[in-house]
């Protein structure tokens, strides 16, 4: 695998706003710092295959990346997107099997991985972040559990307006019209999300947009207006 080198100034808060480590003392993210080895990774490029998952751990310093399961075809079932402060991969080293997924970087992004041997030297060894995965497997519980709940909902426009309110929680930014989906997505990507066909995204939207339930912001940007919250209710 080949990364670029970076080339930009250091993020001195990105591991202390990280729950896993919040409660360290600042000599402690210090020690964590020196392990980890930042690059640069352009939107769309692989960050980790699937092969990979089960010797890294990895920190996103800026932009977002998306995890995606891939099928025979190539298509991509996007699993989960990570932001900034976010972290993937801890459960793989811990068990040692690969993860069944890809993370690709969704936007020009910085990302911070972590070795097997500096994880389990690192950070196993110390007792408040042993405690703090406890935490962390509840939270993929309730992510896993959103899923199902996604692809379980009777037609399309379900799923669709499913992963829209999904997306909301986990980047939405409150709007006085409603609120703003904070990721840009494109209408395969929440296609891949909703397990429908990208013709189906751009019908269901389109329909959606004319009903006043969203509305489109600079091309990929979604507004969801009180009446989409409305209603979700409906069918959740």
């Amino acid at each position: 695998m080949i990364w670029k080198t970076p080339n930009h100034k250091r993020f001195d808060n990105i591991i202390k706003n990280i729950p896993l480590f919040a409660e360290l003392s600042d000599e402690e993210i210090e020690r964590i710092e020196r392990i980890v080895t930042k690059k640069n990774f352009a939107r769309d490029q692989i960050v980790l295959f699937e092969e990979d998952t089960s010797s890294y751990m990895y920190i996103v310093y800026a932009g977002k990346v998306r995890v995606v399961k891939q099928s025979k075809e190539g298509r991509e079932q996007i699993i989960t997107i990570h932001k900034k402060s976010d972290f993937f991969g801890e459960m793989a080293l811990l068990d040692g099997r690969t993860a069944p997924a890809t993370v690709i970087a969704h936007e020009d992004a910085v990302i911070g991985l972590i070795s097997r041997g500096d994880f389990e030297q690192h950070l196993l060894s110390h007792e408040k972040i042993r405690s703090k995965f406890i935490d962390l497997l509840c939270a993929q519980l309730r992510d896993s559990w959103a899923m199902i709940k996604i692809l379980s909902f009777d037609n399309a426009e379900q799923r669709i307006m499913g992963v829209l309110e999904r997306m909301h929680e986990l980047y939405g930014v409150v709007d006085d019209r409603g609120g703003i989906i904070n990721v840009k997505l494109t209408h395969q990507q929440i296609a891949n999300y909703a397990s429908v066909t990208r013709e189906t995204v751009t019908r269901v939207l389109n329909r959606l947009e004319k009903d006043a339930v969203i509305e489109i912001l600079d091309g990929k940007t979604v507004l969801l207006s009180k009446l989409f919250f409305t209603k979700i209710k409906e069918v959740t």
